[in-house]
């Protein structure tokens, strides 16, 4: 009898261990709970054309005389496109040694100048001849280009909208079903992501192929910019 004592204290305890580790969910009242996600998805009004300028000399001073020339190709690059040279970013600019790591002396060669430089473009036909020239020029060894929206808290707000009537039509359906309304909006929560999709890099072998070949980005779409939404909401109910 002792035993059987023991064993359903022991149970017990182990059921409110059990109960205790559940998470506890407080509603109030005549309210109904809803989530739900949206998405907005629209076509880029902006292409991000990041490259860099990167120049190797005997010394210090001739590695940045020669990324200053390639600097200015890359201005007169940008004019001949009708875009103005101000409108580019810079982001890092940096003057290296470079070292012979193959001794043991490491032995001093040279002298590295590089900077990074992001270009917005509007205009969608100018990226083919704009990253053709950089690449004819051996100015920028490596290319990349992202498509974006300029106004992406437009298309937040659009997806986030999207989200909520999706919610509240999934609150309605459930009011429905118990022969209830749904009154005002008590509480929401918004959370939002962007999908933006990279093109890949475009690297100095373009200048390999032949004049008259089309630029890699030449006749195809930009694909979408995907931004979805996800809302929680508490609703009333009448």
């Amino acid at each position: 009898m002792k035993q059987l004592f023991l064993l359903g204290l022991a149970l017990l305890l182990i059921s409110s261990l059990t109960f205790a580790q559940a998470p506890t969910v407080t509603a109030a009242p005549n309210t109904v709970f809803a989530g739900a996600d949206g998405k907005y998805e629209a076509a880029p009004d902006t292409a991000l054309v990041q490259f860099n300028i990167s120049a190797h000399a005997d010394t210090a001073k001739e590695a940045y005389d020669l990324a200053s020339k390639q600097a200015e190709q890359t201005r007169q690059i940008m004019r001949n496109n009708g875009i103005d040279p101000k409108t580019a970013q810079i982001g890092s600019y940096s003057i290296q040694p470079m070292y012979d790591w193959k001794t043991a002396k490491r032995k001093l060669i040279g002298y590295q100048v590089a900077t990074n430089v992001t270009l917005k473009v509007k205009d969608f036909a100018k990226i083919g001849p704009i990253t053709q020239q950089l690449a004819d020029s051996a100015v920028s060894e490596s290319q990349s280009i992202n498509y974006t929206l300029d106004n992406m808290e437009d298309a937040k707000s659009k997806a986030v909208e999207d989200a909520y009537r999706r919610a509240r039509a999934a609150a309605d359906s459930l009011a429905r079903a118990a022969s209830r309304s749904v009154s005002e909006l008590s509480y929401a929560s918004v959370d939002t992501f962007e999908n933006v999709r990279p093109m890949p890099i475009v690297a100095r072998a373009m200048a390999m192929q032949a004049q008259a070949a089309p630029a890699p980005t030449e006749e195809f779409t930009p694909q979408t910019v995907n931004v979805t939404a996800h809302v929680n909401a508490l609703f009333t109910l009448k």
